[in-house]
């Protein structure tokens, strides 16, 4: 499938949110990060906000819960205007009926790994989900170095995903910009959250055009997707 960018709001002007959504206009997704002081050492914004950034832009919007106790909150963000709902494996006590409720509700059920969690254990998963995110830093707070340490973990994904059959997305997440894009796409990676990458550039929609054609190169090059 075509390469699919995710820029981060967390890299964003919060003070300026629907001017910031309208400034990465042609983006495929807008990353919305959620966080709530517990699940991760950070705290950001809730589902009062994603409603309004869901009335503010045209773009869809993919909601990453960073949340204690996704099974409760996760489907309030699909009726605020979620069009992708990503929670975290270490925090669902249900994962199964969780991707189920989410689709149910109509928007993309996603699961988040964070870089200690291995994929395997959940490969009987994998049906269930439309999206699978490998963590490529650890989650709570964005401008990170990305860990290349994870590129292993993002090519045995993939492989799980093809040996199955599935036609799920596999997103990457932290560290994402110029630099690492196109070695994230090489290992099957196709969709990308980018947050400084996108919004510390003077141009943050032309960043977006940018990174999206680094990945499809790599990806064609390498014949991954």
């Amino acid at each position: 499938m075509p390469a699919q960018i995710s820029p981060s709001i967390l890299s964003a002007d919060f003070a300026r949110l629907a001017e910031e959504a309208r400034a990465v206009d042609g983006a495929d997704w807008l990353h919305v990060d959620v966080m709530d002081n517990h699940f991760v050492p950070n705290l950001t914004l809730g589902a009062p906000v994603v409603e309004a950034l869901s009335r503010a832009t045209a773009t869809p919007l993919d909601c990453h819960l960073m949340i204690e106790d996704p099974d409760r909150w996760a489907p309030r963000y699909v009726e605020a205007g979620a069009g992708s709902v990503t929670f975290h494996v270490e925090a669902a006590a249900a994962p199964v009926r969780l991707a189920r409720e989410i689709r149910a509700k109509g928007a993309r059920a996603s699961m988040a790994l964070k870089p200690g969690t291995p994929v395997e254990p959940y490969e009987d998963l994998l049906p269930e989900l439309d999206m699978l995110l490998v963590m490529t830093v650890e989650p709570g707070f964005g401008g990170q170095a990305f860990l290349d340490i994870m590129l292993p973990k993002i090519r045995r994904t993939r492989q799980l995903i093809d040996k199955h059959g599935l036609e799920m997305w596999l997103q990457v997440d932290g560290g994402v910009s110029a630099e690492t894009v196109e070695r994230c796409a090489e290992a099957g990676a196709d969709v990308f959250v980018a947050g400084s990458a996108v919004y510390g550039a003077d141009d943050p929609a032309a960043a977006v055009r940018a990174l999206r054609g680094q990945a499809e190169e790599a990806a064609h090059r390498t014949g991954v997707n």
